[in-house]
C-alpha cells in the first residue's frame, strides 16, 4: 500500500458502547448532530451566499462562504447520495474549514438539495464532469493560493474521480480528501440489499421523494407511476439505467464510476481516502482492488461505520480532527 496510515497517530478510540458499525453510522446523522452542526455553522451560513455554476450542460447550486480575512485556501465540499450542501457532516466539516481562515463552497449535485428544477435530465453516479467543471468553475470565480477538495460517501467517489481526471480537464487541485468514498459500486449496492435494513429504507424513501420532485418540476418529461412497485435499490435503479442513461444495463452503469481496478493509477494530486474497516455500506475487502499511486494516502480505522467516527459520548467527532490537523499542516 502507497502511503502511510496515521490512524495511530490520531487515536479514534471511541468507548466500547460506541464502537459497533450501526451505532456509529446511525449516530453520524442522528437529529441533535445536525442541531449541533448547525449551531456551530453560524458564522459559516452568515457569510454563505448561493451561487448557481455553469457546468456546460449543466447549471449546479452551491454556497459560497468567505472567511472574514484573506482567506488561506478554497475548500470546496461535495455530499454523499441523497445528501446536500446544508447536510450535517457538511456543515460540520465547512464550519472548521471556514474558522480555520479558509473560503468555503458547499456544492449540490444535479437534484439535490431541492434544485430539481435546474436541469431536465436526471442525476446519476457518472455525471462526471459536470462536477468536475463545478469544481474548476468555484476555483475561478474565487481564486485561492490552493484548492482542497473534500467528499463523504458518493462526494467521496467523485472527489477521488475529479482527482484523477484533473490533467485532462486541466484541472487544479492541490489536496484531496475522500471520507468513507463508494469503492466499487456493485459491492455497495449488495451490501445496502442484504444489510441492515434502515439503510435500503432511508435511501429508497429519499429517492423516491426526489423523484417525485423531478416529476413535479417537469411534469410533461417524467411520469414514473407508483414508485413503491419497485421493492429494492436494485430494480429500481436498473430502470432508471436503462430508461434515462446511456448505459446499456445496470452492469455498466456501476462499473462506470467504480474506483476498483485501474481508475485512479494516474493519480497524481495529492489525496487521501479515510475509510473504517467496519464500513457496513462500503465492504472494505474492495480496497485491496484499488490501483495505488505514489499520490494516495489511505487511513484506515478499526471502527467508524459508515461516515461515522464518533469519539465520545458528547458526540464528538475525530473527521473534525483528522480535517483540522490535515488543513492546518497544509497551510
Amino acid at each position: 500500500m502507497s502511503g502511510v496510515s496515521d490512524t495511530a497517530i490520531l487515536g479514534f478510540d471511541p468507548p466500547r458502547v460506541l464502537r459497533h458499525a450501526h451505532v456509529q453510522s446511525l449516530l453520524g446523522s442522528w437529529p441533535i448532530r445536525d442541531w449541533l452542526a448547525r449551531r456551530r455553522a453560524a458564522s459559516l451560513l452568515a457569510a454563505s451566499t448561493a451561487e448557481i455554476l455553469d457546468c456546460g450542460d449543466a447549471r449546479l447550486l452551491g454556497y459560497y462562504s468567505p472567511p472574514a480575512s484573506e482567506p488561506r485556501g478554497l475548500v470546496v465540499l461535495l455530499h454523499g447520495w441523497e445528501g446536500s450542501a446544508d447536510s450535517q457532516y457538511m456543515l460540520s466539516a465547512g464550519a472548521l474549514a471556514h474558522e480555520a481562515g479558509y473560503a468555503v463552497f458547499r456544492l449540490n449535485f444535479r437534484d439535490h438539495g431541492n434544485t430539481h428544477a435546474l436541469n431536465e435530465g436526471l442525476f446519476h453516479s457518472c455525471r462526471l464532469d459536470e462536477v468536475a467543471r463545478a469544481v474548476g468553475e468555484a476555483a475561478a470565480r474565487y481564486p485561492a493560493r490552493r484548492v482542497v477538495l473534500i467528499g463523504y460517501s458518493l462526494g467521496g467517489n467523485f472527489a477521488m474521480r475529479v482527482a484523477a481526471a484533473a490533467p485532462r480537464l486541466g484541472l487544479r487541485l492541490d489536496r484531496v480528501l475522500a471520507i468513507c468514498p463508494v469503492l466499487r459500486p456493485h459491492s455497495t449496492m449488495e451490501a445496502l440489499e442484504r444489510g441492515l435494513w434502515i439503510y435500503r429504507q432511508y435511501f429508497l424513501r429519499r429517492w423516491r421523494r426526489s423523484l417525485l420532485a423531478k416529476a413535479a418540476a417537469f411534469p410533461t418529461l417524467y411520469d414514473f407511476g407508483r414508485l413503491e412497485r419497485f421493492r429494492t435499490l436494485t430494480e429500481t435503479t436498473a430502470y432508471f439505467v436503462e430508461r434515462y442513461t446511456e448505459f446499456p444495463d445496470l452492469d455498466a452503469y456501476l462499473d462506470g464510476y467504480t474506483l476498483t481496478g485501474g481508475t485512479l493509477e494516474g493519480l497524481d494530486v495529492p489525496a487521501r481516502m479515510i475509510v473504517a474497516d467496519d464500513d457496513p455500506v462500503i465492504p472494505i475487502a474492495d480496497l485491496d482492488d484499488v490501483a495505488r499511486s505514489a499520490a494516495l494516502e489511505i487511513t484506515r480505522a478499526p471502527a467508524g461505520g459508515h461516515c461515522g467516527f464518533v469519539e465520545d459520548f458528547f458526540l464528538g467527532s475525530w473527521l473534525d480532527r483528522l480535517l483540522r490537523a490535515e488543513l492546518g499542516a497544509f497551510a
